[in-house]
């Protein structure tokens, strides 16, 4: 009986230190996977900041781009603008027949008395318009007004007629001739509303009526323009004139 009552003492005493082992190592297994899951999260936390930061490093680049092809483009308008205002004090060169092309361009290209029916061909109106506005390039500005007014007549519906419509103000413009401008600029603005060349339209014709004198005209123009095509070239030099 006294055997028996030692063994089970023993067997006891045994048993609580595996316990207490046991319970120990339950909680450092515990900790151990708390650590781990606390490590990925932080790992996730930093890929996503570096991933925030190279977005913003593109988004930044893309604005730097932006900001620099809206110079060149303003750098254009302005040069171009430069070389037709001072295009009237050169002497115009005579224009060489092109025998490459469908027409002539030194031949004067009088407007149809009907405009046509037939079905457009872009090719067609792709050759009168290069050709009316090498007639720009070669400053033969009396026959590049009359190029300009016959292509409109004979393809009033062209996918160039806008560009032909604002190329016609500016020829009138060198010309001396700002009413004819002011007329066909304000076509533009008029007539091919959504037009790219709209913007540069409304400067134009604002420094039309400028020099016509009538000033509040002009200021009503430079200010529709900078609130409707602010991020334009035309838009930036309006707020300079302003």
């Amino acid at each position: 009986m006294r055997l028996r009552i030692w063994q089970l003492s023993v067997l006891a005493l045994c048993g609580f230190p595996l316990l207490t082992l046991g319970q120990t190592a339950g909680q450092n297994n515990s900790n151990s996977s708390a650590l781990s899951g606390q490590a990925q999260v932080f790992m996730q936390l930093q890929q996503m900041q570096n991933q925030i930061n190279q977005l913003q490093g593109t988004v930044e680049e893309q604005q730097l781009l932006i900001k620099q092809l809206q110079q060149e483009s303003l750098d254009r308008y302005q040069d171009l603008d430069k070389r037709l205002s001072n295009a009237n004090s050169q002497p115009a060169k005579p224009a060489s027949s092109d025998n490459s092309k469908a027409i002539d361009a030194n031949q004067p290209l009088t407007p149809p008395a009907k405009q046509s029916n037939a079905p457009a061909d872009p090719e067609q109106e792709k050759i009168y318009y290069n050709a009316a506005f090498g007639l720009i390039q070669k400053k033969d500005y009396a026959k590049a007004e009359q190029a300009f007014t016959a292509f409109l007549n004979k393809f009033p519906n062209s996918q160039y007629a806008g560009n032909a419509q604002y190329w016609l103000a500016e020829v009138n413009l060198v010309q001396g001739d700002s009413q004819g401008a002011s007329t066909n600029f304000s076509k533009v603005i008029q007539q091919y509303p959504n037009h790219s060349k709209v913007p540069d339209a409304m400067y134009k014709l604002a420094t039309v009526q400028q020099k016509l004198g009538n000033n509040d005209k002009a200021k009503e123009l430079l200010n529709q323009l900078v609130a409707k095509y602010p991020n334009s070239s035309a838009a930036t030099l309006a707020k300079r004139s302003l």
